[in-house]
């Protein structure tokens, strides 16, 4: 039962976690050094920053809902089962949330990801085009998008997990029932 809640917390830890194409490497330095200039418009180490701490906030109830209505469900389990196994996740969720707070508290966490997305935006956007989308970041309407975009992050956190969360549940019920099959 051990490996299966760890099993099911990675993965509900995953769901959570953002997903970013791979980028390709080898941008042009011109375009490498717009994509910064931009980045650093965008504020994007605050907003990331921001949104990873936004993160390590929700996990821990996402993390618990989500196992405990895998455990709630499972037919094969009995009320005390059900009880011993909610205990355990109970048990083992604030060393798990710690682990992934400190995963998300890594300094070098932000720079390897914009490392990985500067060329990402080098290769489909032009200069020209990064430095349009710099003045726009600039500008007092690319401003205030800036300055509310936390909010925006928050408030979108919460829609995906309302959407998501009973999808992924499902989910996670099919594959603890698969995992539990003789």
């Amino acid at each position: 039962m051990k490996k299966f809640v760890l099993a099911l917390s990675a993965a509900a830890a995953v769901a959570a976690f953002p997903s970013f194409a791979l980028a390709a490497p080898g941008a042009d330095p011109q375009a490498t050094a717009a994509v910064n200039a931009m980045f650093d418009a965008m504020e994007m180490r605050k907003n990331m920053a921001a949104m990873y701490a936004q993160m390590r906030q929700a996990m821990p109830a996402m993390m618990r809902q989500q196992l405990v209505g895998v455990i709630q469900a499972d037919p094969k389990l009995d009320a005390q089962q059900k009880q011993e196994a909610v205990a355990k996740v109970e048990q083992s969720l604030p060393r798990i949330s710690q682990s992934i707070g400190n995963l998300l508290d890594d300094p070098t966490l932000i720079d390897a990801m914009i490392d990985e997305m500067v060329p990402l935006y080098a290769n489909h956007y032009t200069v020209a085009e990064i430095r349009q989308l710099t003045a726009f970041y600039q500008s007092p309407v690319g401003r205030k998008m800036m300055a509310i975009s936390p909010t925006l992050a928050a408030e979108g956190m919460a829609i995906g997990q309302r959407v998501m969360m009973p999808r992924v549940g499902k989910l996670m019920q099919d594959m603890a029932q698969e995992v539990q099959k003789p």
